[in-house]
């Protein structure tokens, strides 16, 4: 299916599904997750959707082909967390999939054999790391009803049981004389204790307190203690200084410092072989970078600085000569990248973009500000259509979270609109990571209302551009973008967008509260504080209660499967009908509350650009009723 673009550049919805790793395509994405070197040096362990699946796959440091090391990970759900690990011997790769029924620990032996599955615990897995001597695991899973730490015996897969508090007890790492340091959140997940054991769990005891870091994903977010090959220190990330710096404590305990102070958000902090220098990336406005710093201290050192780019999941060789890491621009996929540590001469291993002149055909965004109702700086990505025809219509995307922020990465279904004729702008609202602690809380209690006049703000900065259609302006995004989405619906002046698209939204926090997951009530409470005590604040921040008032079109998304979410929609499309409002609806099949795979994305898409057509440009809807065509109408369909 071509897309039909604008600017004539032809690149088909599957090309560009490709690039962000949905499927097979003319673009795989090698890099999908951080690089991992053998023990013995001589080659680099990474996962990627290369072959139309997640897989395994290995790249030698001076570059060639790559290598698949397995025929199917399959069911992988949280591989961010779980990242898979050579063992300390370099005869095995723990990794963990699903593809059993349930999260399990498998084995990749290099010898060649069958892959095994290692576990038996039936549950999730969110975290795991191998002992110094291989010859056992430390996993974090709520098989019993909450996250604790697990000892899994390699080879027969044994596993002892080593924490029971009914806090969560994950990202377990060992230190190398086989104790064990993990991460212990409050009922809040605001505060982070790591602890230090033995490794047979016994005399545990706290070694570094930090608060007020609230932790969305239940410990990642904070991730793993890393502790120095000496054994003596470990690091961590903190929020303490209003900015998310990476820090260094000591393993039996005491004061904390920071690495390399700086007013920006640091992450990936990974130790040299011989624990002298610190790799991590930094992030401006967006673009991050790879930095070394002494562990002494001292200025640290930009060792890749990309104009426009992200810099991330640094690892060192063995002999500590070179940093491997993954690159990835707003027009390129993640590759893996090696830099010499001490000359910053950088050598690319993989190539996603294997020829066709994709990388050309794609849109260069321009990063650009403008103020804020209360006079704070909105940073912003905006994108153009090369060869418009006449003015374009221009769409605001909404970014998740809404602790979340758009980067220099690549964004396939923006280029999709922007190569069918739309300008976009992609803000990053009060609310957004990145830009330091207090804009970061500025939307706390606040939901749909001061992030919403920044999308307002970006509103008017579109229509004051020369070759924009200044009276036909959209808003889409998904999650908290499908959120803010509906929140344009209720709350903004008539006639300032012209369509709205919420994918995957929230109209109702007290029925949110209600009905999701435990990850979705903490983030209420932390922004909200509790239903009981704030019922107003809940009120104030839901669209659903202003439907009466809405003048926009809307066209109300999400998935339908399993887990739960469709009703939060459904209510919102039923209140709009209710109300007489012009509203298009569609659930698609086969899914977690968001749509994801493959064949239920390209349709969205082309639903999406129907609708943005219809109301946008004035084009007729005029396709063919397949089954496909989203609903008008929803009487009698109850939640």
């Amino acid at each position: 299916m071509s897309l039909e673009a604008g600017n004539g550049t032809g690149l088909s919805v599957e090309q560009l599904l490709a690039l962000r790793g949905v499927g097979a395509g003319d673009a795989p994405q090698w890099g999908t997750e951080t690089p991992r070197w053998s023990p013995d040096g001589t080659q680099l362990m990474f996962a990627s959707g290369l072959s139309g699946g997640l897989e395994l796959w290995s790249v030698a440091p001076s570059g060639g082909a790559p290598t698949r090391l397995t025929v199917g990970l399959g069911g992988v759900g949280h591989l961010a967390s779980c990242m898979p690990q050579w063992s300390p011997t370099g005869a095995a790769i723990a990794y963990v999939s699903a593809k059993s029924g349930a999260d399990e620990v498998w084995l990749w032996s290099s010898d060649g054999g069958a892959d095994r599955q290692l576990t038996r615990l039936g549950a999730r897995i969110e975290a795991m790391s191998w002992a110094p001597d291989g010859r056992s695991l430390a996993v974090a899973s709520n098989s019993m009803g909450t996250f604790d730490i697990y000892r899994i015996a390699v080879p027969d897969g044994t596993a002892v049981r080593l924490t029971r508090d009914q806090r969560y007890e994950v990202y377990p790492s060992f230190t190398p004389d086989g104790r064990i340091l993990y991460v212990r959140l409050n009922e809040a997940w605001t505060d982070h204790d790591v602890v230090l054991m033995n490794g047979d769990g016994t005399r545990p005891r706290v070694v570094l307190r930090d608060t007020d870091f609230f932790d969305y994903h239940y410990g990642k977010t904070f991730n793993y203690p890393k502790v120095s090959p000496d054994g003596r220190t470990f690091l961590f990330r903190s929020h303490r200084s209003g900015w998310i710096n990476v820090l260094e404590a000591p393993v039996e305990g005491g004061e904390a410092r920071p690495i390399a102070p700086a007013e920006a958000d640091q992450g990936d902090a990974a130790w040299s072989p011989d624990g002298r220098a610190i790799a991590y990336t930094e992030n401006h406005n967006g673009t991050l970078d790879l930095r070394v710093v002494a562990r002494e201290g001292g200025a640290p050192r930009v060792l890749v600085a990309p104009a426009m780019g992200v810099c991330a999941g640094p690892a060192w060789s063995l002999d500590g000569a070179e940093v491997s890491y993954l690159l990835g621009t707003p027009t390129a996929p993640n590759d893996i990248w090696v830099v010499a540590a001490a000359t910053g001469a950088a050598r690319q291993l993989t190539r996603s973009m294997l020829g066709g002149g994709v990388a050309q055909r794609l849109t260069v965004p321009e990063k650009i500000t403008y103020p804020a109702a209360d006079g704070r700086t909105i940073h912003a990505y905006l994108y153009r259509p090369a060869s418009p025809c006449g003015a374009s219509p221009g769409i605001l995307w909404i970014h998740g979270g809404p602790t979340s922020q758009f980067v220099d990465s690549l964004q396939p279904l923006v280029q999709y609109f922007v190569q069918a004729g739309y300008t976009l702008l992609l803000p990053n609202v009060r609310g957004s990571s990145g830009y330091g602690r207090e804009f970061e809380d500025l939307n706390n209690g606040d939901w749909g209302h001061g992030d919403l006049r920044d999308a307002l703000g970006g509103a008017d900065y579109l229509r004051g551009l020369t070759g924009v259609d200044a009276a036909h302006i959209g808003i889409t995004g998904t999650s908290y973008g499908g959120i803010l989405s509906m929140a344009a619906v209720a709350y903004a002046p008539a006639g300032t967008f012209q369509a709205a698209i919420p994918c995957s939204g929230y109209a109702d926090f007290a029925h949110m509260h209600g009905e999701q997951e435990l990850r979705h009530v903490k983030l209420l409470e932390y922004e909200f504080g509790t239903l009981e005590d704030h019922p107003d604040v809940y009120r104030r921040c839901s669209p659903l209660y202003a439907v009466h008032q809405a003048a926009t079109p809307c066209f109300v998304i999400h998935g339908e499967g399993k887990y739960p979410g469709s009703a939060a929609a459904k209510n919102f499309a039923l209140a709009l009908e209710a109300h007489y409002k012009p509203f298009w609806y569609k659930a698609y099949p086969g899914e977690t509350y968001y749509v994801l795979g493959e064949s239920n994305v390209k349709q969205m898409l082309r639903d999406m650009r129907d609708f943005f057509d219809l109301y946008l440009k004035g084009t007729p809807h005029r396709r063919a009723d397949d089954g496909t065509r989203p609903h008008t109408h929803l009487s009698g369909v109850r939640p």
